[in-house]
Order: structure tokens, then C-alpha cells, then sequence
């Protein structure tokens, strides 16, 4: 599992995410499956079937919650020395092919870190994300899309996420 970093805010608001549905969540959906069975033929009964779908899609959503909580590192963001780390905004600027010239700021972490805030998210391990992670500002730096093409950019900035 790979560890992600959550701000105390972030983590709190997923703790208690993960509360309600492995607690309340869970005895909802279950009197609603209940409730449904009682109606007879499961075969035919679609509020069985819905009821069953949203079932499977809150226990997705607890598994989830319980690695992000379990692999989480909490506290403050990364302090801006210079070097992109995870909980970072991160500013590029891609160098060649046809996005030459074009910039991007994006939060090198989770979407849960996000939270509300209108942010591009990449992860630390995904391509754009590992090859600038650890990198220092000013470094250019080439990775491989999934497609196979090569891009490179230039690491424009690197501050503490506030959110």
C-alpha cells in the first residue's frame, strides 16, 4: 500500500465519512435489502436489485476509506524547500510536441486531500507524478504517458497545498 499524505482536516473528514457508512450506512442498507426481500419474487424486485447495488458500491467506498485512513500520513504539508513532494502544488510547463509552451498546476497527493477545491490531482505514482516527485524546482524532467509518448516539462513551482 502506498502511504498518502492527508491534512489533519482532510483526515478527520474521512474518519467520520468511514464512520457513518460502517456504522449508520451499513444498518440502513441493510433494512432497505430487508424491506425489499419482503416484497417477494427477488428475480423481479428492482428495489432489491438497487438496494443490493448500493450496498456493494458503500462497502467499495469503506474498503477505500479504511486503506487511505490505515496508510495515511498526517500533519502539516511539506514545507516548500525547493523540492516537489507529495502534499505539494505543483506548477509545470511542458517543453516540445504540441502542448509546447502550455502550463499546469496540479496537487501532487490524493483527490481526497482535495476535497472541495478545484484542483487537477496526480498521485505520486502515476506518470506525471513520479517522475516529478522528489525532483527540485527548476529540474526538467521526461516521462512516459500510458499511450507510450514521451513528454517533458519543466517544474516551474512547488508550494505547500493549503487546503
Amino acid at each position: 500500500m502506498t502511504e498518502t499524505w492527508l491534512s489533519q482536516e482532510a483526515f478527520d473528514r474521512l474518519r467520520t465519512e468511514y464512520d457513518q457508512l460502517s456504522g449508520e450506512g451499513r444498518v440502513a442498507i441493510a433494512k432497505k435489502i430487508e424491506a425489499a426481500r419482503e416484497e417477494g419474487d427477488l428475480r423481479e424486485n428492482g428495489g432489491y436489485h438497487a438496494a443490493k447495488e448500493e450496498q456493494g458500491k458503500m462497502e467499495a467506498r469503506i474498503k477505500q476509506l479504511r486503506e487511505l485512513l490505515d496508510t495515511a500520513q498526517v500533519g502539516d504539508a511539506p514545507a516548500a524547500d525547493g523540492t516537489v513532494k507529495a502534499g505539494m502544488v505543483v506548477a509545470i510547463r511542458f517543453v516540445g510536441g504540441a502542448a509546447d509552451g502550455e502550463e499546469e498546476r496540479f496537487l501532487l497527493g490524493s483527490r481526497e486531500q482535495a476535497g472541495d477545491v478545484d484542483i487537477n490531482v496526480y498521485s505520486s505514482q502515476s506518470p506525471l507524478g513520479s517522475a516529478v516527485l522528489d525532483q527540485a524546482v527548476g529540474a526538467k524532467v521526461s516521462y512516459e504517458t500510458p499511450t507510450g509518448r514521451t513528454l517533458t516539462v519543466d517544474i516551474l513551482d512547488a508550494n505547500p497545498f493549503p487546503g
